[in-house]
């Protein structure tokens, strides 16, 4: 992987990865149109880490919190006494869902799903229920207000973001909404719910990689990382802002018209499924 692929998938996981319309699809879809080679599913969950890092710094004070309530709620053996702690432990139970199922289908994740014409099917689907969501929800619930059966809805949908062009924010967004949350609410709890699935992903993909990192994918990896935080920290500010007086609905255009695009190129021997 050359400097400039590393660089571009860097702005692509950084602008998709909090934005509901995929990044492991993006990170699959651009390099097909421009003819490199599939990145990977080890590349693009190790990328992840940039973005995750965002996540940390842009929350740093709910996760200092959430921390501290979490290490309190042990030590004096009541879980549920504050509203942090409770948080704390909604997002440990919701990530049960996704790391069961990243197991299961360990395999399949990393060769069949990556066809881009389950991409284009999965892109289109999830641009459908999210629509759906926008129109059911009833956006007058808070995060605070959620429940231990909520959460693992959420869990679930964020589950289904194992198939590229699902989007872990995407799924997640579409739950909340489904469960009348706000849609900031909804966004912003999915980026805390995510960062458990993130880091072990991530670090055991690193790790998988391990005897790669000294040579010139290691150099392509640090680069891809630091430019996807980056531009991940922007996505996130802009995505809150947006979502406070916006729907998702430039998205769901923006899904739907992709994957059909995906479909007519494939169909007519463009890209390669």
């Amino acid at each position: 992987m050359s400097i400039f692929e590393a660089i571009v998938l860097g702005i692509v996981q950084g602008l998709t990865e909090f934005i509901p319309i995929s990044s492991t699809a993006h990170l699959r879809i651009i390099p097909a149109f421009f003819g490199w080679d599939d990145p990977g599913a080890a590349f693009t969950a190790v990328s992840q880490i940039g973005t995750l890092i965002a996540v940390f710094i842009y929350f740093r004070k709910d996760i200092s919190i959430l921390s501290m309530a979490f290490t309190r709620s042990l030590v004096v053996m009541r879980p549920f006494a504050t509203p942090e702690s409770r948080m704390a432990w909604w997002i440990l139970f919701g990530t049960i869902p996704i790391g069961v199922l990243g197991l299961l289908f360990k395999d399949l994740i990393e060769t069949e799903f990556r066809s881009l014409t389950v991409i284009a099917i999965s892109l289109i689907v999830l641009a459908l229920l999210l629509g759906v969501a926008e129109w059911a929800g009833k956006r007058k619930r808070s995060a605070s207000e959620l429940n231990f059966l909520d959460v693992q809805l959420i869990g679930i949908a964020q589950a289904f973001a194992l198939i590229p062009g699902g989007s872990r924010s995407g799924t997640t967004i579409m739950a909340g909404l489904f469960l009348n949350l706000k849609r900031e609410d909804a966004a912003r709890f999915s980026f805390l719910l995510g960062i458990p699935a993130i880091t072990l992903s991530g670090l055991y993909q690193l790790y998988q990689l391990r005897s790669e990192l000294l040579g010139d994918l290691g150099i392509a990896l640090v680069i891809n990382v630091v430019v996807s935080g980056i531009v991940g920290f922007l996505s996130i500010a802009f995505l809150l802002r947006y979502l406070r007086s916006h729907s998702t609905a430039l998205f769901i255009v923006y899904r739907i018209a992709l994957g059909i695009v995906i479909l007519i190129l494939i169909s007519n021997y463009v890209i390669q499924s």
